[in-house]
């Protein structure tokens, strides 16, 4: 069931998040969220950083379709190069 509460805005812009839902979703201090604004709505969406095996496997796809493109390393470090020099 979709939890409901309501909350207020401090002068500083921080809003808390009621103590219901930080316990069903088990939040923590320190969580981070993406914070989305549509309209009349803000949506928090928390933040999980992926395992290492997750990991693993995002860098495995990337490789594979960086050879796919027939991208080289030298090819990488140029455009970080490249990218370094703009600032």
């Amino acid at each position: 069931m979709t939890e409901i509460a309501t909350t207020k805005m401090s002068s500083k812009g921080q809003v808390i998040i009621p103590e219901a839902i930080r316990k069903k979703m088990n939040l923590k201090p320190g969580d981070q969220f993406v914070v989305v604004g549509a309209g009349d709505a803000v949506i928090l969406k928390s933040i999980t950083p992926p395992s290492m095996d997750q990991f693993e496997e995002l860098l495995d796809e990337a490789r594979t379709k960086a050879r796919r493109a027939g991208l080289k390393h030298s090819d990488i470090a140029e455009a970080v190069k490249a990218v370094r020099r703009r600032k």
